[in-house]
């Protein structure tokens, strides 16, 4: 395993900053026909997939037309997809989801904690606040899964289990789109509690690459409802809403808990996963605009809604500045 510097975190004083942290990791830039084509560190470092993986975790629930079954808009399917910030809007449009489902919040066995609005935004949750299930980040794509089960008669109550007929179908169709056998992937439990697998990190990338590119009904319908509602999987102040925003109906954004990113570019056939090994994700979002920066895909992202992610500035709790984050990711081509 070769890891690559991606970010640094300084700190100083007077106008001079010394290197306090560097946050290792791995970028694959990958083409849609799985060719590894720009790297930095091991672009086949095993990475667990975490909420990257949503898109192809609704698959099923596509490919079984449950979008005309349960008469689904835009914006609930793109919830299927989403880590939303658990804003109204979210929360809303998974009440309808469940709803279409003859289900309710008390199904969802995704837990809750305190919607990501208010750590993205920086405002203070209400103390009053009482987050439920909806509110989870999750929800939308659980709220699927119980489509999905209520469609098909099978079990609700353990939709999560690795061996449910639906998780078993998951498995299968994220191995069919990178390239393996499914059954191989290594099997984790997400912080939803779903099933998650950890891919290659190229692998990873050939899966948004084939996202953004594919002509296969199941993935074009998922990136239009990613990319026409990237609000609805993403959230206000959330950086995978401002990258699908930079370039409507052309990338497809999404993160991943500790560390992971992956954007699918339709235009120039491209499928980009990066990995902070370290897992933070504030290093996570500056590498991510410095590689878009580096393949030619933005030239000058401090002048876009990229900005609070090139080089933010770092304060402590009085407000004053004590350093910056910046990008160090050195890419090279391979093909």
């Amino acid at each position: 395993m070769t890891l690559a510097p991606l970010v640094e975190v300084t700190r100083g004083a007077n106008g001079v900053d010394t290197v306090e942290c560097v946050h290792y990791g791995s970028v694959a830039v990958v083409d849609a026909e799985g060719r590894l084509r720009y790297a930095a560190g091991d672009p086949s470092f095993l990475t667990f997939s975490r909420s990257t993986l949503k898109p192809f975790q609704a698959l099923p629930f596509v490919e079984g037309d449950g979008v005309a079954h349960f008469g689904l808009t835009q914006p609930e399917l793109a919830l299927l997809c989403a880590s939303h910030s658990g804003e109204s809007f979210h929360v809303d449009g998974v009440k309808r989801l469940l709803n279409k489902a003859g289900c309710d919040e008390h199904h969802l066995q995704c837990g809750c904690h305190v919607p990501t609005f208010y750590s993205a935004t920086g405002k203070r949750a209400p103390a009053d606040l009482k987050p439920t299930s909806l509110h989870h980040n999750c929800s939308g794509k659980h709220a699927g899964f119980l489509a999905y089960c209520a469609q098909h008669d099978l079990p609700l109550d353990t939709y999560l289990d690795p061996a449910h007929p639906l998780q078993r179908k998951i498995r299968a169709r994220v191995g069919d789109v990178v390239g393996v056998d499914g059954d191989a992937l290594p099997l984790g439990i997400d912080g939803c509690s779903a099933p998650n697998y950890a891919l290659p990190l190229d692998k990873l990338a050939a899966a948004y690459a084939r996202l953004a590119a594919s002509d296969d009904a199941a993935l074009s319908t998922l990136f239009a409802a990613m990319t026409q509602q990237p609000e609805m999987v993403s959230g206000t102040a959330r950086n995978d809403l401002a990258f699908m925003r930079m370039a409507p109906g052309d990338w497809v954004a999404k993160i991943g808990a500790d560390g992971v990113q992956t954007i699918g570019v339709r235009s120039a056939g491209l499928g980009i996963a990066i990995k902070v090994v370290d897992g933070n994700m504030r290093a996570l979002y500056t590498a991510a605009v410095a590689v878009l920066k580096a393949l030619g895909l933005v030239d000058a992202p401090e002048e876009t809604g990229l900005a609070p992610w090139v080089s933010p500035v770092v304060k402590n709790a009085r407000g004053t500045q004590t350093g910056v984050v910046r990008p160090v990711v050195a890419l090279k081509r391979v093909a």
